[in-house]
């Protein structure tokens, strides 16, 4: 019989190392396959005993755990005569392939021998062999000269390809493409982290790294039946005959699945940003120019971190875009002209209409009349209904429903603007209180090295917590969080601007939300520098009836939050799938939407406080708003018609997002029309002074419509926190500028970020954020 007299192994799932006094290591790392029980302890006593680190796995767990740690070989039990599916389990998955595999078999004949041996066993032996057998066999598998890979057709090991002939397969496509012109597409796959994998772990994470990517590819099946690799570790993918949307939606799906897996690479666990770029087959000449199109693609999607494919374009091979001065000049005489564009297509062109169609017989000024006094009183009926729900939003969980995990907070900071205040922040957050390991990581761009740097790295000395991560040639948020969400710890993350300071108990209170299911929560930014300015007062109080009413009203109304970019706390891991796309300039709200498509849960909790500098001036607050409505524009247009047509939603939540996302551009608009709905009536009645002002429908509607924004005031102070609830003073000079300036303000810059949009202006106009010194706090 296979047995010694040694101790039993470990836990089913760990490696068992050589007991003390025996020699260890000379077999290598064996993976024994049996149903847990006498036998397996037996079998585990002797490879032990022989000098194996031996790891388990049961009957379809195989795949699995080979994924997991690649043995060296495997020896599995015939004890329940399924032996040939367990051969067929280990040759299916491809780090099986290549592996030596002895069957221990009990009673079974000489035909069933034969069976095994012929569906992919290396070697039978019966289990009352000498152990000294059973180890002399294992080494001699282990010992056997491999043939070349490069000299397979597919890697026996991983399913590859071998370099080539994958291209040689290539070219073939790309013939067949010449001949026929039909589709296909060659994409490359890199990974965003392997310097930093390389530089800790060696040269080997990078062949590591294309087998791990390989299985989930395998995994996954769909179009792509070809897998290789180049000479740099990359993995290159040909995917002949398809569309390019099917290309790209099965890149996208693969994408996805890389992230939202943890590999284990040398012993490591990791997670892993796959960077996929990708050109059409009919846009190459010859394999040189394809692989080398979908390198520069892959360089390109590396900086973004967003987990999007990218299709080469040919200035793609530069590092920058090949600017166009004449297009450039237009865009820029367009964007100045825009008020006057804004008059012309919201104000001359309708009054010209209705004009020309009364002439015609059709008084469609009165029907647009009756359209805008609606819209005002829906509006501002929409206003008081978000204030009264906000009375009635759901409490935080008084105590969590697991015990605290591990947590980290992301910070994304563009150095040269947070210079002034990054070490204030950075301490602050050195003083939240949480119960479990908290890391502090501060992922950050700049251009050129800055003194406050080494201010930070003498703080991350002192204390461990504190993560420095500069991300070169980020130049978006979104690529800062994208490159930090791969090497934070937490089971959960929050994510801050560069100028937050959080409660103390922030991240106890989110992971009450998070622990009872949800996946997201927004808590509520308060400003902490009101006395700055008279428009940090006026945002201070905006700021109150954002987070305090209106967020909490829409989240009970609507049943869904759409917010989680700033003081926003996510699960790692649906982050982690998720990303921001720095293209979009509300990348919260971007996520949100996209997280809310895969049925996540997000929660808006005003009592979860974090404090933040507003704008002081008002070129500031514009530049602010101007980003914020042409995201929320961009958002709109990439969501409103895809959410409306989705099961993931209810008839409730697709009338919110109906609202959120397609009145809430209609609104600034509508509220035009009023000036070309005048004129137009002026110019029927004979002029200005014929018109009756004293209407009572329209008096009715301008009363109630000016009635919301004192509802609006007075439940912001209502709700707000007690240290700017007692600004009394603040609200009404809010109430007195919002209903006379700021509204109409909202309004022009809403109007203006469609024109932008139209002209793909998106540039990125950074707050600046006063020093701390500065600061004049509440």
């Amino acid at each position: 019989m296979l047995t010694s007299h040694h101790p039993r192994s470990r836990e089913p799932h760990q490696p068992v190392p050589a007991a003390r006094g025996e020699v260890a290591g000379t077999g290598g790392h064996v993976l024994a396959v049996g149903t847990p029980g006498p036998g397996l302890d037996r079998l585990t006593r002797t490879l032990v005993s022989t000098g194996h680190e031996v790891s388990h796995a049961a009957p379809g767990e195989v795949g699995h755990r080979m994924r997991q740690s690649p043995p060296d070989a495997i020896v599995a039990l015939d004890d329940a005569h399924d032996g040939l599916e367990v051969i067929r389990e280990v040759r299916s998955v491809p780090a099986g392939r290549a592996l030596p595999l002895l069957m221990v078999t009990s009673g079974s004949g000489p035909t069933a021998v034969a069976d095994m041996l012929r569906g992919g066993a290396d070697d039978c032996l019966p289990d009352d062999s000498d152990p000294v057998e059973l180890a002399a066999r294992i080494e001699a598998k282990l010992r056997r000269v491999p043939v070349p890979v490069e000299n397979l057709l597919l890697d026996p090991r991983t399913g590859l390809y071998s370099q080539p002939h994958f291209l040689g397969e290539l070219d073939r496509e790309l013939k067949r493409v010449d001949d026929s012109r039909s589709g296909g597409v060659v994409a490359m796959v890199g990974v965003a982290e392997i310097a930093a994998l390389e530089a800790r772990l060696g040269p080997r994470v990078r062949r590591e790294v294309a087998e791990r990517l390989a299985g989930v590819a395998e995994k996954l099946g769909g179009v792509c039946d070809r897998l290789g690799w180049d000479d740099e570790g990359h993995l290159l993918m040909l995917m002949p005959g398809v569309d390019e949307d099917t290309a790209r939606r099965e890149l996208q799906k693969f994408a996805n699945a890389v992230a939202g897996t943890r590999f284990v690479v040398a012993d490591e666990n990791v997670r892993l940003t796959p960077a996929i770029g990708w050109t059409p087959l009919a846009d190459c000449a010859d394999r040189a120019q394809a692989v080398a199109a979908a390198r520069n693609a892959v360089n390109e999607s590396v900086r973004h971190r967003d987990l999007r494919p990218v299709k080469y374009a040919a200035w793609m091979r530069g590092s920058h875009r090949r600017r166009r001065p004449l297009a450039a000049a237009l865009r820029a005489l367009l964007s100045a002209l825009s008020p006057l564009l804004v008059l012309l297509f919201g104000v001359g062109i309708p009054f010209v209409f209705y004009q020309q169609m009364y002439e015609l017989g059709w008084d469609i000024g009165s029907a647009a009349y009756w359209v805008v006094v609606s819209g005002l009183v829906l509006s501002a009926g929409l206003i008081v209904l978000e204030c009264l729900f906000a009375l009635d939003a759901e409490p935080r969980p008084e105590r969590p429903a697991q015990p605290y995990p591990p947590a980290s907070a992301v910070i994304a900071a563009y150095l040269p603007n947070e210079a002034a205040t990054i070490v204030d922040t950075i301490e602050s957050f050195l003083r939240l209180e949480y119960p479990n390991e908290l890391e502090i990581v501060l992922a950050y761009n700049t251009p050129h090295p800055m003194p406050v740097e080494e201010t930070l790295r003498e703080i991350a000395r002192r204390d461990p917590r504190l993560v420095l991560m500069p991300v070169a040639g980020s130049t978006s948020k979104a690529q800062n969080v994208n490159a930090a969400v791969t090497r934070v710890r937490g089971e959960f993350v929050g994510i801050f601007d560069a100028d937050h300071h959080p409660a103390p108990d922030a991240f106890q209170h989110a992971w009450h939300w998070l622990s009872h299911g949800y996946d997201v929560v927004q808590g509520h930014c308060v400003i902490r520098n009101g006395e700055s300015s008279w428009v940090s007062k006026l945002v201070g109080v905006e700021f109150e009836a954002i987070y305090a009413v209106s967020h909490p009203g829409r989240t009970r109304l609507y049943t869904f939050g759409v917010f989680g970019g700033s003081n926003g706390f996510w699960r790692t891991d649906l982050l982690a799938r998720t990303r921001m796309h720095g293209t979009m300039l509300t990348e919260d709200i971007d996520s949100s939407m996209r997280a809310l498509h895969e049925g996540a849960r997000i929660a808006t909790d005003r009592t979860l406080i974090s404090r933040e500098l507003a704008p002081t001036t008002l070129k500031a607050l514009w530049n602010q708003r101007s980003r914020w409505a042409q995201g929320w524009l961009q958002v709109s247009l990439k969501y409103l018609w895809r959410a409306l047509r989705s099961p993931a939603f209810t008839r409730r939540q697709k009338a919110g997002l109906l609202v959120l996302l397609g009145w809430r551009e209609l609104q600034p608009w509508l509220t035009l029309q009023i000036l070309p709905v005048l004129l137009y009536s002026a110019w029927r009645a004979g002029g200005v002074d014929q018109l009756d002002w004293a209407v009572p429908v329209c008096l009715l509607a301008t009363l109630f419509t000016l009635s919301a924004g004192v509802v609006q005031a007075l439940f912001a102070w209502r709700l707000a926190v007690p240290e700017l609830r007692r600004r009394k003073a603040w609200f009404w000079r809010y109430l007195l500028v919002s209903t006379f300036f700021y509204s109409h303000f909202k309004n022009i810059v809403a109007r203006q970020s469609l024109l932008k949009e139209v002209l793909r202006d998106r540039q990125w106009r950074v707050t600046p954020r006063p020093g701390e010194k500065a600061v004049k706090r509440i």
